[in-house]
């Protein structure tokens, strides 16, 4: 067991979030294979309120990058604090989204805040624990894929209301994050700063 977890704490350290893809296409059946993966994430009462859309067609994408990086102005400009500009400084990001074009899969991942009623008529039922279902599926997602070989960018414009529109899915879900995926490009650089991790005794306590 120990051995074990020792290999997976390697593979976990040489993963990367990247912002520079390679449009090299991603093979048949790998992102079936990993939403499969997320799909077995443990969520509030297995109701699984979750829909994971996979964008690879150009003209969404690029409605996607326009929209996005609409978002990203206003906050760049507006929205964000500066202590918040500040920590954001070592990683070198910016308003401009290439990747969200480049990339050749992008996923919207939503949450499902209720479902259909149990009865002909009946209103809406509540999901429950639906952040927390989410976050931790998007969790195993990440890490099928990098298992797979392949770089992910997690991105959160804010707000995210035109994922649905673009994805065709109802207003009742909500935009959780949008998940770039692919290769990393020839040369793809990774800010120092983001190398660096808390040890052990910083992110967890034995009682």
């Amino acid at each position: 067991m120990r051995r074990r977890a020792d290999k997976l704490l390697a593979e976990a350290q040489r993963r990367r979030t990247l912002r520079e893809f390679s449009p090299e296409p991603i093979p048949d059946g790998v992102l079936e294979g990993c939403l499969r993966v997320a799909g077995t994430a443990p969520n509030g009462a297995n109701i699984q309120p979750w829909h994971f859309a996979v964008i690879r067609d150009p003209e969404r994408k690029r409605r996607i990058r326009a929209a996005a990086e609409e978002e990203e102005r206003a906050f760049y400009s507006e929205r964000a604090s500066a202590e918040w500009l500040r920590a954001l400084e070592p990683l070198g990001t910016d308003t401009d989204k290439p990747f969200l074009e480049t990339a050749p899969a992008l996923v919207a991942i939503f949450g499902q805040p209720s479902r259909p009623g149990s009865a002909p008529g009946a209103p809406p039922a509540p999901n429950y624990y639906v952040k927390e279902s989410v976050g931790i599926a998007t969790g195993f997602l990440i890490h099928a894929l990098h298992h797979c070989g392949l770089a992910t960018l997690t991105h959160t414009p804010s707000p995210m209301g035109f994922l649905n529109e673009i994805c065709d899915r109802p207003a009742s879900e909500k935009a959780f994050l949008l998940l770039v995926a692919g290769y990393p490009a020839d040369g793809a650089s990774y800010p120092a700063a983001a190398a660096v991790k808390k040890p052990l005794g910083e992110i967890a306590s034995f009682l």
